[in-house]
């Protein structure tokens, strides 16, 4: 899985403003204050989410009240900026004591040193573990996060505009167009520099849904032919006009709530969030219908910051999220995601969602949005390859020379 791990310094890659910086309050205020109550702050980019935030703090709120002698409080950080500004406080000795995690930014905190290890905190094998997801969790034999949250990507779409949802790639295209009229469109998916991660969450599908990788383990791939034809087949769509270009993901997503957008490609914890911002749209969930099965999935771990003074009181709160009635609650809020362990849908869960097997039969072809091999050099690796590819969107250069320039800076970068 990691033939090789690349060092690297986070103060280059995660420059932000200090007004971004001072979004978070620093490490556990009254962490080590001997007898008194730890007070520990969370951050998670999920706590800003229309639909799920409000629970997950109700959730935090049933911790606090178990508790007696360690409070979590929630910090909010907007998602486009959350990874750098998180990693900028941790690489100062500073941040939140407890921190979920994407996958990109938590391979370069753990490659950093930034991440307290958990084998000596945290006693896994009390737990019955998710392994396919779990494996992400280590490296080198130190464990650093436990899964909060792991969620599959699939093709959302609005059944009443699509009663049969498309089952292949020219299937999928036919029904963008068919649908895009007036101020409806047939599919969003994110396409600015200003949403980095986002549209590297999205372009992943494309990618590895065509047969392409980022690399082979040991040497970038970025223009390889599948690649290209993967990144082909996304630009033919925003070149086809059936997106609401320029639109941000906030305002694409509430134009699905309100029947203006036909698809989207998105993860397990959209349901929530859909149904949050309008709870009588009729759409539903099947699989990317893609040449190849396989598929992004975001991999959220929680960890404990490595500059906390109370990271005993951080393994107490990432214990209790641990228990099985936790768990459950916690997937509950998260929607069609799965949790760190093995769970079971109630039958009252399958009755109001019956798709959310759609997400669990997913699991086994999902894959981290990280570069195998280059996994601390993800976030790096990730602006220049967007960068290029939103270069070649908007007609600067072609996208085969946008791949190979990619791959130049790409390789230098890495060495």
């Amino acid at each position: 899985m990691r033939l090789h791990r690349v060092r690297r310094g986070i103060a280059a890659a995660a420059g932000v403003t200090s007004m971004a910086v001072a979004l978070v309050t620093g490490c556990g205020s009254d962490g080590g204050s001997g007898g008194g109550v730890a007070k520990l702050t969370f951050a998670a980019s999920t706590l800003g989410d229309p639909g799920r935030g409000p629970l997950l703090t109700k959730w935090l709120e049933e911790f606090n009240k178990s508790q007696s002698k360690v409070q979590v409080s929630a910090a909010a950080v907007p998602y486009p900026t959350f990874g750098q500004t998180i990693l900028t406080q941790m690489g100062s000795g500073k941040g939140p004591d407890l921190i979920r995690f994407d996958m990109p930014e938590f391979e370069s905190a753990s490659d950093a040193g930034l991440i307290a290890p958990l084998n000596d905190l945290i006693d896994v094998g009390k737990y019955d573990l998710l392994k396919q997801p779990d494996q992400f969790m280590v490296h080198d034999g130190q464990r650093h996060g436990i899964i909060f949250e792991a969620s599959n990507y699939a093709m959302f779409y609005n059944a009443d505009l699509i009663p049969k949802p498309p089952t292949s790639y020219e299937q999928f295209v036919d029904t963008a167009k068919s649908l895009t009229k007036g101020d409806t469109y047939g599919l969003a998916f994110r396409q600015t520099e200003a949403e980095e991660a986002g549209v590297w969450q999205d372009i992943f599908n494309y990618v590895y849904g065509f047969g392409g990788a980022w690399s082979d383990g040991q040497k970038l791939t970025i223009n390889s032919p599948a690649n290209l034809k993967g990144l082909q087949a996304f630009k033919d769509l925003y070149d086809a006009k059936v997106i609401p270009r320029g639109a941000d993901a906030a305002t694409f997503r509430r134009m699905f709530a309100e029947g203006k957008v036909g698809m989207e490609l998105n993860n397990g914890g959209y349901v929530t969030a859909t149904r949050g911002q309008n709870a009588d749209l009729n759409f539903n969930v099947a699989p990317i219908p893609f040449p190849v099965r396989k598929q992004g999935a975001i991999l959220a771990p929680i960890v404990i910051n490595e500059a906390s003074p109370a990271k005993e009181a951080a393994a107490t709160f990432i214990k209790w999220a641990l228990e099985p009635n936790n768990q459950v609650k916690l997937q509950e809020i998260l929607g069609a995601s799965s949790v760190a362990t093995v769970t079971k849908r109630s039958p009252e869960q399958l009755q109001k969602t019956p798709f959310l097997t759609v997400f669990d039969d997913l699991t086994d072809s999902s894959l981290p949005q990280i570069v195998q091999g280059f996994e601390a050099k993800t976030p790096d690796i990730r602006k220049i390859v967007v960068q290029n590819v939103v270069a070649a969107l908007q007609g600067t250069v072609d996208l085969k020379t946008a791949l190979d320039r990619a791959q130049q800076q790409a390789s230098q970068l890495v060495g």
